[in-house]
């Protein structure tokens, strides 16, 4: 075997160097306890930054090479789209990590093992991406769903975090069950584990068809999409809130992208049988999630179901089959990611200043004491409903156009599906608004002070929230990656 070809895998390499990295690190403060005056958590939580600006580097190395890349036989591939795709969760996981400094450093415990396990995942997800077979896929997958599980179970002290990461492993184990049983009908007919490959050979066989099922079935429960969303209401509540907005927006890009992926390339024969597929989930996903979030309480459950109906949104790029609907998946991956981690970032400081209360009711009255903080979750949730003139707009409008690109009458009545519940889903985004600046209570959230993380990854989300949208040249980058 050629050793030199893992140079072509600069991204992933840069990533188990971190990992190494962090470990070493973590194992000496393990003992010394501190390190140049920094709290532990603190300091470790900085070099893992360090390292993910060095991963976007190599990620932008990459991309500067401008041709797809081959390596191990074409097991693995990466093109400039899932370059840009691994840019974005880069930049993605950076806000999660920053926006998780308060939470760790009130650990009592070095929680450099917490940093280990986002790197891990994240390298996980690379791989899972840049897999030219459904054997380096696999493989991807799993690494990138067990770091998730122990994530869910991080605060080990809470029976919810648990209770959480138990069900989420259940069900990944369950759908990692269907989806293998699905490849291994895709090898029985084609007699290959290879993309391409398979393309040249697949059919409408009833193997074939039964094979994609499955198979779609399988990394619809990593999306979160309906019917395979049972598990993540519960998982969100119970996990920490930055692994909550990790497995929101990181772990759901990354899975949408692939599933993008390996139906245009694997599967491109079949398109008439997997269209009317996202069809059928992208109406329940979008529809069914809107009307349990209306009917929510507890706001990282709220967010749950809103992710839910996001991930419908996100389908609705893959129907395109076609350019535009990479280049559109790609940049609501992006938008979604700024609005959603906003959101989450301000649920984790209230969550830390308020005794942990996640509840609605916790947010009554909350202008009046932390008006700041109120406008820029406002700000996040009218981005995450699609009002202009904020970036969820224009992400809706071109997952729309995507949509509807292939001409089918079915696709305008999905996008005007879609359309309709972009309308149910501004009333219940309205309902967190409303408990911050009319709802009357007594007693109102003390008055607190950001720490200067927080206010970073507000910052950072802000100005993304605001310039993703008319600045277009950040959509023109992504659209001349091409597939």
């Amino acid at each position: 075997m050629n050793y030199g070809q893992f140079i072509y895998m600069f991204p992933e390499c840069a990533l188990v160097v971190a990992l190494i990295l962090v470990f070493a690190v973590d194992f000496a403060m393990t003992k010394s306890g501190e390190w140049r005056g920094e709290k532990p958590n603190v300091a470790i939580g900085r070099l893992t930054y360090f390292m993910l600006m060095t991963v976007g580097l190599g990620v932008f190395s990459a991309m500067r090479q401008g041709d797809t890349i081959t390596a191990f036989g074409g097991m693995y591939v990466a093109t400039q789209a899932i370059n840009v795709m691994k840019m974005v969760l880069t930049f993605g996981t950076f806000i999660v990590v920053i926006m998780a400094e308060s939470w760790a450093a009130k650990q009592q415990r070095i929680a450099g093992e917490f940093y280990m396990l986002i790197l891990s995942t994240l390298l996980g997800m690379f791989m899972m991406m840049s897999s030219g077979s459904f054997l380096l896929f696999f493989l991807g997958l799993e690494m990138a769903s067990v770091p998730l599980a122990c994530m869910v179970a991080f605060d080990r002290h809470r029976k919810e975090s648990a209770e959480g990461a138990a069900k989420y492993i259940l069900v990944a184990t369950f759908s990692s069950g269907v989806m293998l049983f699905g490849i291994s009908f895709i090898y029985a007919a084609t007699g290959t584990l290879y993309f391409d490959d398979v393309c040249a050979a697949v059919s409408n066989s009833p193997l074939c068809i039964m094979g994609l099922v499955f198979f779609f079935s399988g990394l619809g429960f990593k999306i979160s999409l309906v019917p395979f969303h049972f598990w993540t209401a519960d998982t969100y509540q119970g996990a920490p809130t930055p692994v909550t907005g990790y497995l929101s927006v990181i772990s759901k890009g990354a899975a949408a992208i692939t599933l993008c992926t390996i139906l245009m390339k694997a599967f491109a024969p079949m398109v008439e049988y997997w269209d009317y597929m996202l069809y059928i989930v992208i109406v329940l996903s979008i529809t069914v999630a809107n009307l349990f979030a209306i009917r929510q309480n507890e706001l990282k459950r709220f967010m749950a179901f809103s992710s839910i109906s996001q991930a419908g949104y996100i389908m609705l790029a893959v129907v395109g089959n076609g350019q535009l609907g990479v280049a559109a998946l790609t940049y609501y991956v992006l938008v979604y990611i700024v609005a959603n981690m906003a959101v989450f970032t301000v649920i984790n400081v209230v969550e830390q200043n308020n005794n942990g209360r996640t509840d609605m009711a916790a947010y009554n009255g909350f202008y009046q004491t932390n008006p700041k903080l109120s406008f820029l979750m406002t700000l996040a949730l009218f981005s995450l409903a699609g009002i202009p003139p904020f970036a969820g707009m224009f992400s809706k409008f071109f997952v729309f156009m995507a949509g509807v690109q292939n001409g089918e009458p079915m696709a305008y009545g999905v996008v005007f599906i879609a359309l309709v519940n972009t309308v149910v889903s501004l009333y219940y985004y309205l309902l967190i608004v409303k408990a911050m600046y009319i709802t009357k209570t007594e007693n109102p959230l003390p008055t607190f002070q950001s720490d200067e993380a927080t206010k970073l990854a507000l910052g950072i989300c802000t100005a993304g929230i605001a310039l993703f949208g008319v600045a277009s040249c950040v959509y023109e980058w992504i659209a001349a990656a091409g597939i």
